[in-house]
């Protein structure tokens, strides 16, 4: 993609002949958008809808950039036209309340002169007077997003979604009115599989910037904190100057490392130990479920990512209890940090026989990592088959115990390191026979 100047739009206005701005004035569809938002005077031209014929806009940057600003002034241009139907997904319902809708740069704040926009937080609406709306919905509700149809759409820090591919997909689906529907999809990146094959998609185009492609609208101070703090480093690169960055330096694991380690072959296994990590205080976040066997010459094989999100506890132990008996585990190794022996209790309740294995954290998540990441490095632990989400968690555990990828907490990744300790690093098991999986 060519790169796009860095002049205001005000600049551009200016510049522009008489004859030129009545053209904009007078025109529809994109241009209408183009002269609207030029007219708000002070957006660079990389907060600007791209030129030419698109169907999803991503803008992948860094964070002060401007992101939420473009969003919400790309909004207000669009929902000018009368009767408008427009997605608003963020992070969850409170992040796009928050920064989409209330936000320093969102909506409310950059309602045009002369326009009347009200927001009803209690029906996650907001309604222009023209009759145009926008609905609010959260990225880890994929499910919500279903019977709804808009012409338009705005998907805000859309690589950390809880249930980003999924909420993506059904978002798709449902902007379809109109003769021209688009996405704009706004996010500090991750290095995501399902984002990269997104962007390489026809119709999409990308725009990239960095924290201090906005200098002019941050402190000096601020600005030169956060380069002294995280510049050059991978969090610096990836949250400030908005790169991509497919292998992180310190990461535990490495994707070359996991595709050296895959394997499609069926396993042989001696023992299988399903791995849980449940969601914090019980609440319906993602719960970590990953099976993992062993195999007669020591090898240990990820079999599956159980893993279910946006369900209560039932429905996780369930999940759970589901695994266990679809691939004959030995052992249920679950973590009871949050949540203690309720943890256990609530797994009994679904199936009184469940071989559970409490655990407790006792030590950082990298500290517990290390040894099973050390694994895979020495040829000993293979995946038998593609684990996406789970492969993108390992690679964002660093050593130094920052987490830098996707959500908020390696759920899966806990889940899988749980199971492999007991399976490989724990006291060794009596050899029962082989059994084909």
């Amino acid at each position: 993609m060519a790169d796009r100047r860095e002049d205001t739009v005000t600049d551009w206005w200016q510049a522009a002949d008489t004859a030129a701005k009545k053209r904009l004035s007078r025109a529809e569809g994109r241009d209408a958008v183009a002269a609207t938002l030029a007219e708000t005077g002070s957006l660079r031209l990389a907060q600007m809808p791209p030129e030419g014929e698109w169907t999803i806009w991503a803008i992948l940057a860094g964070r002060g950039f401007g992101k939420t600003r473009a969003g919400a002034e790309w909004v207000h241009a669009l929902a000018a036209e009368p009767g408008r139907r427009i997605a608003l997904v963020g992070a969850s319902l409170d992040a796009a309340r928050a920064v989409m809708v209330e936000g320093e740069s969102g909506l409310l704040a950059r309602v045009p002169p002369g326009s009347d926009v009200t927001f009803v937080p209690s029906l996650k609406l907001l309604t222009w007077q023209n009759g145009s709306q926008a609905r609010l919905f959260s990225g880890g509700e994929p499910d919500s997003l279903r019977g709804g149809q808009f012409d338009f759409a705005w998907g805000d820090e859309f690589a950390h979604w809880p249930r980003a591919e999924a909420a993506l997909t059904n978002l798709r689906l449902a902007t379809r009115l109109g003769a021209a529907p688009q996405l704009l999809l706004t996010t500090t990146p991750l290095p995501l599989g399902w984002l990269k094959a997104l962007l390489a998609e026809p119709g999409v185009v990308v725009t990239r910037g960095a924290m201090r492609d906005n200098a002019a609208n941050l402190s000096a101070s601020f600005i030169a904190t956060q380069e002294a703090r995280f510049g050059g480093t991978t969090t610096g690169r990836q949250e400030l100057a908005g790169e991509i960055i497919t292998d992180m330096p310190g990461a535990l694991w490495t994707r070359g490392l996991l595709e050296r380690q895959r394997t499609g072959a069926g396993v042989a296994a001696t023992r299988v130990v399903v791995g849980v990590d449940p969601p914090a205080g019980g609440q319906a976040g993602v719960c970590g479920i990953v099976v993992v066997g062993l195999a007669a010459d020591g090898r240990g094989h990820v079999l599956a990512d159980a893993s279910v999100s946006g369900v209560g506890p039932d429905g996780w132990a369930r999940a759970v209890v589901t695994a266990a008996d679809k691939w004959h585990a030995d052992k249920v190794i679950a973590e009871i940090n949050n949540g203690g022996d309720m943890v256990t209790a609530l797994l009994k309740s679904v199936d009184s026989t469940l071989p559970v294995t409490p655990v407790r954290a006792s030590r950082g998540k990298a500290a517990r990592a290390e040894p099973v990441a050390s694994l895979y490095g020495e040829g000993r632990v293979f995946h038998a088959g593609v684990f996406p989400a789970l492969e993108d968690q390992l690679c964002g555990l660093m050593a130094s115990g920052v987490y830098a990828g996707p959500g908020v907490s390696p759920d899966r990744a806990d889940a899988l390191v749980w199971a492999l300790t007991a399976l490989m690093l724990g006291p060794r098991w009596a050899v029962p026979g082989v059994r084909r999986l």
